[in-house]
């Protein structure tokens, strides 16, 4: 398969770059300063195209490689794969589901008792001496606070499992009601907040989604309220959420995903209430090897005819 072309969009991961330029000819967009002109020139060799939650294959790139076969995106979310003009082509895709339920539902908990007990506030009072001058503001009780989930799927309801773990009620919002589950269903996302003393994103990103937590989701959570992001950053209305924080309106807040990434706001560095994370959710060694490994299975698979492991499309 050394002779395939498929075309890396952005440095993600070393293991999975290393193992692509091992396996085919490699290469990287990211490092072209004339992309038009680099696509021209290698559009009939260029046969996959690699991408992730950054930077995947638009229409204008699909529409650029007449050879292209697959696009194997180096995560869950599809929001940067123009999946329309891939089923109008014929263009297979994948992705890498399960192997990062895990670890986002790990890091949506992480996140809940970081935000309610102040866990970064905490290690700073320390590491500044002003423990020396007296005891740390007593935070909030995480155990038996009422979590809803918007978007009960994989990652979802792996967060939904580790929330009952603290006695958490469980209730949520999706398409519609899931059979196989006891939590509580509401039809809408605010009467979901109005119910929830945290509010959980973790549904995928497609146009129906974006804002879907907007100004009367967030009033509706509330000024005890505490919003968690491990979904999509465009899935919140970021200048509603500023606003919300910085005048007390909802509680507090812990993300890792944001609007326009690596932009932050800058208002929300200087609240206490508020954890922020460079986009972690899948972060870990075991998992991103994982990850690397579905990849590659998926280009191994479909082109040596046989069936994905992870097909979307």
């Amino acid at each position: 398969m050394e002779a395939i072309g498929v075309l890396m969009t952005c440095p993600m991961n070393n293991y999975l770059e290393q193992e692509l330029d091992k396996r085919f000819k490699l290469f990287r967009y990211w490092t072209q300063p004339k992309q038009r002109e680099f696509l021209a020139q290698h559009a009939e060799s260029i046969r996959a195209v690699v991408g992730n939650a950054t930077a995947g294959a638009d229409a204008e790139l699909i529409d650029a490689l007449p050879k292209l076969e697959i696009v194997s995106s180096f995560s869950v979310g599809l929001d940067k794969v123009d999946l329309n003009k891939c089923k109008e082509k014929g263009i297979r895709v994948s992705n890498t589901p399960d192997v990062l339920t895990d670890d986002v539902a790990d890091l949506a908990i992480g996140l809940m008792l970081a935000v309610l007990r102040r866990i970064c506030e905490c290690d700073k009072y320390v590491r500044r001496g002003a423990w020396k001058l007296g005891d740390f503001k007593l935070p909030t009780k995480f155990s038996g606070k009422r979590v809803g989930i918007l978007g009960l799927g994989r990652i979802g309801l792996a967060a939904a499992e580790r929330a009952e773990a603290f006695d958490c009620p469980i209730s949520y919002y999706s398409r519609s009601k899931k059979a196989n589950t006891n939590y509580t269903y509401y039809n809408s996302v605010v009467e979901l907040a109005s119910n929830s003393d945290i509010l959980v994103v973790a549904c995928a990103l497609t146009p129906e989604t974006t804002y879907i937590v907007n100004r009367e989701v967030i009033d509706a959570l509330g000024p005890k309220g505490v919003l968690i992001n491990i979904g999509r950053g465009p899935h919140v209305d970021e200048a509603e959420l500023v606003s919300a924080l910085v005048e007390g309106r909802l509680g507090g807040a812990g993300l890792d995903v944001f609007e326009k990434e690596p932009e932050v706001p800058e208002q929300l560095f200087g609240l206490e209430n508020v954890v922020l994370l460079p986009h972690v959710g899948s972060g870990t060694v075991e998992t991103r090897k994982a990850m690397a490994d579905l990849v590659l299975g998926n280009l191994e698979a479909h082109f040596s005819s046989k069936p994905l492991l992870t097909p979307v499309v």
